[in-house]
């Protein structure tokens, strides 16, 4: 069997997938005539440069244009329990087994959602998912930094309503930059406080300190991208000692300018040196990519072999916010597959581990 369809049937999960960047242009042209509104195209074709960004997408601004595009149309309640849906069917066209979509309540309240109704929406369409595909899913609801600690405040309380039920973590994702992570001790020391798990977007448009408050401060137990990580030795070693994970989107880190490019791209040097890897598309619908394509990235730009294309999964498997049990349970499904597709040795993983934790 080829590496190309032997990527595509191996078992993945995908930690870091944003709601609003998996909307397929046919799933909008539905959305605008539900809801009475208008598009400059009602052509598939036609409309696929308004929700995803050119191979060589020139600037973050751009690429950000894209979500400023079908916000609107994400405003009810069947919109954004439709949109989960498609985001766990097409998890389900890369042998996803489980996905967490992640995504900003408040940025859907226009038409009179509350923050607890947009959360009930996204986990009943993620549900209807999982019915239908058999992937576990669950939810991660984004504070945003350009919103008031009082506004992301009242995402955590929210939040805290869902735990057990379907939501599984908070974040804070924006404008890292003019935002930094400091400004938001308050509202992650409630999410802690309610014991809510956190990720937290640091790293990828600043500097590593703001990976340093995310951990330290803030209380997160995974980084989203973390790819400015390698500017700072000491916050490195920090990250690597602690093991926090790094939700790691090569083609998204590409296409924002996060990194400059393929050559500086530091997933491998991370891999190398002990950092705990994760594998993600962060916007499927955005970036024109899927999971397989991004780890047909790794062996293609980075040499990945098998066997830590199999580590990097399992990583993802181990970083999860699933309860202890129930990740259990996905661990031994994940390891059962792998043992079946003969690329997975218990005996031989354990050995390795030993002498390296990322094989």
């Amino acid at each position: 069997m080829d590496m190309s369809r032997l990527l595509k049937i191996l078992p993945k999960v995908d930690l870091h997938v944003h709601l609003d960047g998996c909307i397929k242009p046919d799933t909008l042209i539905k959305l605008a005539n539900d809801q009475g509104k208008s598009l400059p195209s009602y052509d598939t074709e036609e409309l696929i440069p308004l929700v995803q960004v050119v191979e060589d997408c020139p600037n973050l601004t751009e690429y950000l244009s894209k979500f400023d595009f079908v916000l609107p149309f994400l405003q009810t309640g069947e919109a954004l329990e439709q949109t989960a849906y498609e985001a766990v069917e097409q998890a389900h066209e890369h042998n996803i087994k489980y996905i967490e979509v992640r995504f900003a309540p408040l940025l859907h309240r226009e038409n009179g959602l509350t923050t607890d109704d947009t959360i009930h929406h996204v986990i009943e369409g993620l549900k209807r998912g999982e019915a239908s595909f058999g992937i576990k899913s669950r939810v991660i609801a984004i504070c945003m930094r350009n919103h008031t600690v009082e506004e992301n405040l009242q995402v955590i309380e929210a939040a805290s309503h869902f735990i057990g039920h379907g939501l599984v973590a908070v974040d804070l994702a924006g404008d890292e930059t003019s935002f930094p992570a400091a400004l938001f001790r308050e509202v992650f020391e409630l999410a802690q406080n309610l014991n809510i798990p956190i990720t937290i977007h640091a790293g990828e448009a600043a500097g590593p300190s703001n990976i340093e408050e995310a951990a330290i401060r803030l209380g997160a137990q995974r980084i989203g991208h973390g790819v400015r990580l390698n500017e700072d030795k000491n916050i490195f070693n920090l990250i690597r000692d602690q093991q926090i994970p790094l939700e790691l989107c090569p083609t998204s880190n590409i296409q924002t300018k996060a990194v400059s490019g393929w050559d500086a791209y530091p997933i491998k040097d991370y891999y190398d040196q002990g950092i705990i890897c994760t594998v993600n598309t962060d916007n499927p619908g955005v970036s024109g990519t899927n999971i397989t394509k991004e780890y047909q990235l790794l062996t293609e730009k980075f040499g990945f072999t098998l066997h830590e294309i199999t580590v990097l999964i399992l990583n993802g498997v181990e970083a999860s916010f699933l309860p202890a049990d129930e990740k259990a349970a996905l661990k031994r499904d994940f390891e059962e597959i792998l043992t079946t597709l003969g690329v997975y040795d218990l005996t031989d993983f354990s050995k390795k581990l030993q002498d390296d934790p990322n094989g």
